[in-house]
């Protein structure tokens, strides 16, 4: 609670630096509590028990005894080695009461210049719709997108379109080389494809580029060859800037990549811009990129005339040769990706990538190709991968789960349980509030988990509206607008703080996480972890519920002032947090 700890701080800094004890030793230590009975800030004692020859329990004691009463602070305890800070509650509600609880951009310090913040996320083939997998990134981006707005950053959502690679040259060979008929028959043992997808592209261009992967491995060696020396043909061309071959790639994948963009914007899920990586070869900047690295004194040339870094000369351990030039003279998909970098640190002056843990080697070689060109390496959100019970989702193989199917799972389950809680609404406003609960509880399930945790999809956790999920969220947001609504021009009595004895203990666990709501959303944005804030807005519907059972904001058509406040800033808060997190904050559940 950094609103506590601005005042603790420098008390403090002169008791420790009385007993021989730097600021540097136990600044980054005091830090949020871990659990709410602990109190608001802890500070950790056992570094400064080989300076003091002291007890952690005792060094914490004797600060404690020492520490001045002051106005913010309802206690200091020192329990086990650690010395506890609990807020007054009074002194929130002040806080609060004063304006010192922001909603939205005005998190941002007055004297905090805005960043310019680039977030290159999704970025996947247009081959395909959509998976769950797949989906991770593009949910997990916009997330962090939405968060470092509402922060007060600056922010471009970018998408880097693959145009020139293997998967767009595969799609594009099959779209000119097989008939419907025959990939009907080669997908014959697959399901068919859903006739409610019929309208969508990416639904039915898949088939082809699946159609072809089963010739390029199940074909006759004779067969193979002639695919693979055609689809070479095409990925080198592209390669090499050929605008006839890139036009035919970008008519193939087109219609895919729009149909991926409509299941996004289903999910909330826009960009500011799209980046083609055939750009970079076209306007010659990749040219240009190879000709400097043949002039670094790391570089060298293989057998077969491809050039390399050896960036095991700068540290890199394991895979230590960075390729970026075959041996014919074209460029790889790494070395494009450095030019792209260079070109991105002339967008913005911070840039954060979004990759499967998969990338991890060649985003470590991008990084250092670039510190060595006198750039520097972008920030990255690496994450791990969903499967399904029997594996890996693969768009390959055809064992996904496609995000427009599980969409509509969610909606029609959706659409059941506000039937049976709302027999009132006409269907207008059930399909209105399912697909805004449907969508939520999709998007929540993939940010709650930790990024670099895996996790197994599986349709009944997926489409979970009981406590723990967006819908819980929202309905708190609900209940809060309900009262506003509520309270519009009735009588209110004069806003006046209760004393501490007469605070129940939900007013006091919602104002202490109002209090915290800032610190969690510039902790989540700094440490690219989205699930924090998450997890924190359940706590924050949770605590509104307990304030909503504890204190009655409406009496007899009268509105309570100071608990009116309270709810008003809860219900903002709520809202807010709802929109960072990519959930629309519906008014009526």
């Amino acid at each position: 609670m950094k609103l506590l700890r601005q005042i603790v701080e420098p008390h403090l800094e002169t008791l420790l630096a009385a007993k021989g004890i730097e600021h540097g030793m136990w600044a980054s230590a005091l830090q949020p509590s871990r659990e709410s009975d602990q109190g608001d800030l802890t500070l950790p004692c056992f570094a400064f028990a080989s300076i003091l020859r002291q007890a952690p329990q005792q060094i914490a004691d004797a600060i404690a005894n020492e520490f001045p009463e002051l106005v913010c602070l309802q206690s200091i305890s020192a329990v086990n080695g650690y010395l506890n800070f609990t807020a007054n509650p009074v002194w929130l509600a002040e806080q609060i009461l004063a304006g010192k609880v922001h909603v939205g951009d005005a998190t941002k310090n007055s004297d905090s210049a805005s960043r310019s913040v680039l977030i290159e996320h999704t970025s996947a083939n247009p081959n395909g719709p959509f998976h769950v997998g797949r989906a991770r990134n593009a949910i997990l981006g916009d997330t962090l997108v939405r968060l470092h707005r509402l922060h007060g950053d600056e922010v471009r959502a970018e998408y880097y379109v693959d145009d020139m690679g293997k998967q767009v040259g595969v799609l594009a060979w099959a779209l000119e080389h097989l008939s419907e008929e025959e990939v009907n028959s080669l997908l014959s043992e697959r399901n068919k494809p859903s006739e409610r997808w019929l309208h969508k592209e990416d639904h039915q261009r898949v088939r082809w580029y699946q159609a072809a992967q089963i010739l390029r491995s199940d074909s006759d060696e004779a067969k193979k060859a002639e695919i693979e020396s055609e689809i070479g043909r095409l990925v080198h061309a592209s390669e090499h800037g050929n605008q006839e071959v890139l036009q035919s790639f970008e008519e193939a994948y087109s219609p895919v990549l729009d149909g991926m963009l409509e299941t996004l914007g289903r999910l909330g899920i826009s960009f500011s811009t799209f980046t083609k990586e055939s750009n970079f070869v076209v306007d010659g900047t990749v040219s240009q990129l190879m000709e400097t690295l043949d002039n670094l004194d790391i570089a060298g040339t293989a057998d077969n005339g491809a050039g390399y870094l050896d960036l095991g000369a700068r540290g890199l351990k394991g895979k230590t040769e960075f390729f970026y030039r075959r041996g014919d003279g074209s460029s790889l998909y790494a070395t494009r990706d450095v030019a792209y970098h260079q070109w991105k640190w002339g967008q913005s002056n911070r840039l954060i990538n979004v990759l499967g843990e998969d990338h991890k080697l060649q985003a470590k070689q991008v990084g250092m190709t670039l510190e060595e060109l006198g750039s520097k390496r972008p920030e990255v959100l690496f994450y791990s991968f969903i499967k399904l019970p029997e594996g890996k989702m693969s768009t390959r193989k055809g064992n996904v789960v496609f995000m427009d199917d599980l969409l509509e799972e969610a909606h029609a389950q959706a659409a059941v349980v506000v039937k049976e809680l709302r027999p009132d609404y006409d269907d207008e406003q059930i399909a209105a509030i399912a697909e805004a609960v449907g969508t939520a509880a999709v998007r929540f399930n993939i940010i709650k988990v930790s990024p670099e945790k895996g996790f197994t999809f599986r349709w009944e956790e997926a489409l979970a509206f009981e406590a723990g999920s967006a819908p819980f969220i929202m309905y708190s947001h609900t209940r809060a607008c309900s009262i506003s609504r509520r309270a519009s021009g009735l009588e209110q009595k004069p806003v006046s703080i209760p004393d501490l004895q007469a605070m129940p203990s939900g007013l006091v666990e919602l104002m202490r996480l109002m209090c915290c709501h800032n610190d969690v959303l510039e902790h989540s944005v700094e440490q690219q972890k989205t699930h924090i804030f998450a997890l924190h807005m359940l706590e924050l519907a949770n605590a509104y519920n307990g304030f909503y059972r504890d204190c009655h904001v409406l009496n007899d058509d009268l509105v309570d002032g100071f608990f009116y406040e309270i709810s008003e800033l809860g219900r903002s808060l709520l809202r807010t947090g709802l929109q960072g997190l990519g959930i629309s904050p519906i008014e009526q559940m």
